[in-house]
């Protein structure tokens, strides 16, 4: 189940399922490590209802449950009604912009005319540190609270109603021992109060509200997150003190700030594409380390049908999400990104596959030995792309004074890897994995990547006055360009090929795929032109073969995928990313307003194809729209926020001409 809402303030993110339930929570850092998911998916901190000697927990299908989020402020709401209880229970909820503290201000509501007790119960699962051993769970009669801790996490859970604590609880074991969940306590209204256990541990606590007919009571829930006992009591204690309704005014009016500083006029599109654009910086930002790490997504599930997930950094998917960024007036956020990536700069200049966001090195399937001989495991476009939009970046930041502290550590480094990485024999940049991270060779996408940060390395020597450096890298990559037209360009196809696979004993091996990047790269990396007659040829080849035939329309990444596709549906899963690609390419090639109409017409799409609280899959069902792999994918809300961008400036371009 992938996740109905993220929330986060750049140290905490707390990632909530479509039946309101706390699914994820990373902490200290974004994407690294996850305290709750579980490699068994049953992982949850769940949400009871007792009344009328009846426990219901939401994840019952008799709750009618609604998650949404709002697109400015990045507050979570809930509504679960449950007609044959009687019941509603409603959420607000945020995670503190300044503040490690997780917040739920719940809303339970009497609907018959009888006066009742109803209980409300918050079940704790936690797996501290991605680890089942040597948790501690225990009640803290020093501060009315719940603390589970291991190390330097600790995590104290509170609730209120009234002005006053919860006075039940319980602390147990789960999946271990034969204990099930210690959350079972709750089925008869009363919980044993054992005030602690170690291991795999759980812990519950239960407030009381009585409700007169057709009444309502509230009750605040909060988890601080934090290093020590000590600070966890100090959090505590800080929002007793402000009182939860007061954090989330303040969150609330932090994060309408926070989007407001993209000035921009939305008014050209519709409503609904005005919100899913808000609601997409919202939930890069919710994706964003405050160190400066950008993760590809939250959503764990893929954990449970996989070896891993998708809560890493990409410097690749990073560097473009950052450019997202820097487009919308958060080149701050924008820069913490690139400092963070010069860090991890290997010594030879390059970028290894992925990272964690506290900055070690990810896991990774790229061998460094191929058909026996050393390989380096690498995507050289996110080396490339990194460069180009640190270019990007100064266009629009202009920071000087910052682009001259990276060009020793990193566009030096980096430049002078790629001007040397090239296979003598083809002019091309050197074998490597391709940015769909599956085939080893010398792929269009790369090399043009390739191309433009060398172009782009070239304009920041030039401008530092080392002229020497901006001849080389210059001359390099006009040479790159000219190979590019040379060799991955298939006359007969009509279309740049997929790869090239280079040996120096045998025979090169030419791959054909149709392959989406292989369109969209050259052009949009500035290889050559929208309407070269060579690209308007490749057009027609992607419309014939990459275009979806079935219900819902969208572009597939290349002929026969099978990452996540159906045996029965009879075509590949469209992408969102290269969906918008089309749609930016339309952005480009326009010469009149009508140029722009297929444009927003996948924007629309894209739109169609989010939750109603805004999420963007990375692919969908072909004819039924269902998310499948990850959601949210944070390079899905990029590239939407940078195709809204484009449009909106080629409008204004193509107005101004008529």
């Amino acid at each position: 189940m992938s996740r109905a809402v993220t929330l986060g303030n750049g140290n905490i993110l707390v990632g909530l399922d479509y039946r309101g339930q706390v699914r994820d929570l990373y902490y200290p850092f974004v994407g690294f490590s996850n305290h709750i998911s579980g490699a068994s998916g049953s992982f949850v901190h769940r949400i009871g209802i007792y009344v009328d000697d009846t426990i219901s927990w939401l994840d019952d299908p008799q709750w009618q449950i609604t998650v949404g989020c709002d697109a400015e402020t990045v507050v979570g709401t809930m509504s679960a009604v449950n007609n044959e209880l009687g019941i509603t229970l409603s959420s607000v909820d945020i995670v503190h912009n300044e503040k490690n503290v997780f917040i739920r201000s719940f809303t339970v509501t009497n609907m018959t005319k009888d006066t009742r007790a109803v209980k409300v119960f918050f079940s704790q699962q936690f797996r501290i540190s991605e680890s089942r051993r040597g948790d501690t769970g225990f009640y803290d009669p020093r501060v009315n609270a719940v603390i589970h801790y291991k190390g330097k996490h600790t995590f104290l859970m509170n609730a209120m109603h009234e002005g006053k604590q919860f006075t039940e609880y319980n602390i147990g074991l789960f999946g271990i021992e034969g204990r099930e969940g210690t959350y079972f306590d709750a089925n008869d209204g009363i919980l044993e109060k054992n005030p602690i256990e170690h291991g795999s541990v759980d812990s519950v606590i239960g407030v009381e509200v009585k409700l007169n007919a057709k009444k309502s009571a509230d009750i605040d829930y909060w988890i601080v997150c934090a290093e020590d006992m000590a600070e966890a009591h100090d959090l505590n204690a800080y929002v007793l003190e402000e009182t939860p309704k007061r954090l989330l005014r303040s969150t609330e009016n932090y994060w309408k700030a926070w989007v407001d500083a993209d000035e921009r006029d939305l008014s050209l599109l519709s409503v609904p594409l005005q919100t899913l654009y808000k609601r997409s910086l919202t939930t890069i930002r919710v994706h964003t380390d405050n160190r400066g790490g950008i993760i590809a997504s939250s959503d764990t599930d893929m954990l449970h049908h996989g070896r891993d997930t998708y809560s890493y950094v990409w410097p690749r998917d990073a560097a473009l999400i950052a450019n997202s960024l820097d487009r919308t007036g958060h080149s701050d956020v924008a820069r913490r990104f690139f400092t963070f990536m010069t860090d991890k700069l290997e010594r030879g200049g390059y970028f290894m596959h992925k990272y964690r966001s506290d900055g070690c090195l990810g896991s990774s399937w790229h061998p460094w030995i191929i058909e026996g001989e050393p390989e380096f495991p690498i995507q050289e476009d996110e080396t490339a792309l990194v460069l180009h939009m640190l270019w990007k970046h100064y266009e629009i930041a202009k920071d000087l004074e910052y682009i001259e502290s990276l060009y020793n550590p990193f566009i030096e480094k980096a430049a002078d890897f790629m001007t040397e990485f090239v296979e003598s024999r083809l002019g091309l940049p050197n074998n490597s994995f391709d940015l769909w991270e599956e085939k080893f060779g010398i792929s269009t996408y790369t090399a043009s990547s390739v191309y433009a940060a060398l172009s782009s390395a070239a304009q920041f020597a030039n401008m530092l006055g080392k002229e020497e450096a901006a001849r080389t890298y210059s001359a390099v990559a006009q040479r790159i360009q000219g190979a590019i037209m040379e060799h991955l360009y298939d006359e007969e196809q009509g279309m740049f090929i997929k790869q090239i696979r280079a040996y120096d004993d045998k025979d090169d091996v030419r791959d054909t795929t149709v392959d989406m990047s292989s369109f969209f790269g050259p052009v949009y990396f500035g290889v050559v032109e929208p309407h070269d007659p060579r690209v308007r040829k490749a057009l027609q080849t992607v419309e014939d073969r990459l275009r979806v035939d079935a219900k819902s329309i969208g572009y597939v990444r290349y002929e026969n995928d099978t990452y996540y596709t159906l045996q029965d549906t009879g075509t590949p899963n469209p992408w969102v990313i290269t969906t918008l690609w089309m749609a930016q390419y339309c952005i480009m090639a326009a010469e009149s307003l009508k140029g722009l109409e297929q444009a927003y017409q996948i924007l629309e799409w894209t739109c169609e194809h989010a939750t109603e609280s805004g999420v963007l899959a990375e692919q969908m069902h072909p004819h039924t729209g269902e998310h499948l792999s990850t959601a949210p994918l944070t390079w899905s809300h990029a590239e939407f926020v940078i195709t809204v961008d484009e449009y909106l400036k080629k409008h204004a371009e193509l107005s101004e001409k008529k």
